[in-house]
């Protein structure tokens, strides 16, 4: 039988898109002043036309654009219905690490091939929004060798392809209302790259989950303490693994000593996203947290709705 996914029909934004050289993370707050709202529908409602006026500079960069909404802001624009697992990102005390809760009402997802074309969008885009917005978070991230973080592994092996993005990524007909949106958690992670490297590879891979040079799946089934890779897989009370779709960029500052992950996840229920952050930081069992998080260390964690672009356009039209 096909899934539910299958059933209904999608006009999602360009989730899909493949992982690029180049990617900015824009999180935005939306101001109080009078104009704002109606800035911010207007800048929504052009958001594809944007895309395709730069893009058209060279579209082998293949720009692409995805918009996300905050909790706060969806109540702001006065949308009468609401997805159903909207929410702001709650903070998740751990021992001995915590994942902070940051503002954000607008998420703009940027990926190119080239550095300039994201650049140019973004600065086209900060124009046009004016003071209607400020700013909360700005990230450039890069493409690292063979899609590997700046911790040496590389990222995102697990992430679903082809028809399993939409099962993964999608909200289906159990909202029909948002069916083609997906919920989007980014957080930013800082690394303590010269105590990383101070461990030894073998306890490195012990960590993640993996091997480092050929990035070979580790089995640790039978292990005290689980892996970065074993907390972040999620299944439900009847076994059913359930994916996510992230889209992780390193950035960094060599000359600062800034050297980082942002962590972008899609998925079609935010509850899968939770219980990975949960797992991670408070363990399971709890006490045996994700050992990871001794040499990253997240700044920021925001949630998003990225809706499909017909809603998005009535949501632009207000």
């Amino acid at each position: 039988m096909p899934n539910s996914w299958e059933r209904v029909p999608i006009d999602a934004q360009s989730i899909e898109a493949p992982l690029s050289q180049a990617a900015i993370f824009l999180v935005l707050c939306v101001s109080d002043e009078d104009k704002a709202i109606g800035t911010v529908r207007e800048v929504l409602g052009s958001l594809d036309d944007l895309v395709k006026t730069v893009g058209f500079r060279d579209l082998s960069a293949k720009l692409s654009c995805i918009a996300g909404l905050g909790s706060d802001l969806w109540d702001r624009l006065g949308v009468s219905a609401r997805p159903h697992e909207l929410k702001p990102f709650a903070a998740i005390e751990g021992k001995p690490h915590t994942a902070p809760a940051t503002p954000g009402d607008l998420l703009f997802h940027i990926r190119a091939e080239r550095v300039d074309i994201c650049f140019e969008f973004e600065r086209i885009l900060l124009q046009t929004l004016g003071s209607a917005v400020r700013m909360v978070d700005e990230v450039s991230g890069f493409r690292y060798f063979d899609a590997r973080d700046l911790l040496g592994f590389v990222d995102g092996t697990a992430n679903p392809a082809g028809q399993d993005i939409g099962e993964a990524a999608l909200v289906g007909d159990e909202d029909p209302d948002f069916a083609g949106g997906s919920y989007v958690v980014v957080q930013k992670y800082l690394h303590d790259l010269a105590a990383w490297n101070r461990t030894s590879t073998a306890l490195q891979e012990e960590i993640v989950g993996r091997t480092k040079i050929d990035n070979i799946e580790l089995d640790d089934d039978a292990a005290p303490r689980k892996s970065h890779k074993t907390l972040a897989t999620i299944t439900d009370e009847h076994g059913n693994e359930h994916d996510i779709l992230r889209d992780n960029m390193p950035f960094g500052r060599a000359g600062h000593g800034e050297f980082g992950t942002y962590f972008i996840g899609y998925t079609r229920h935010l509850w899968v996203i939770e219980t990975m952050l949960k797992r991670m930081y408070i363990g399971d069992p709890p006490g045996s947290y994700d050992r990871l998080l001794d040499f990253s260390v997240a700044h920021t964690g925001t949630t998003f709705f990225a809706p499909s672009r017909s809603t998005l356009a009535a949501i632009a039209e207000g």
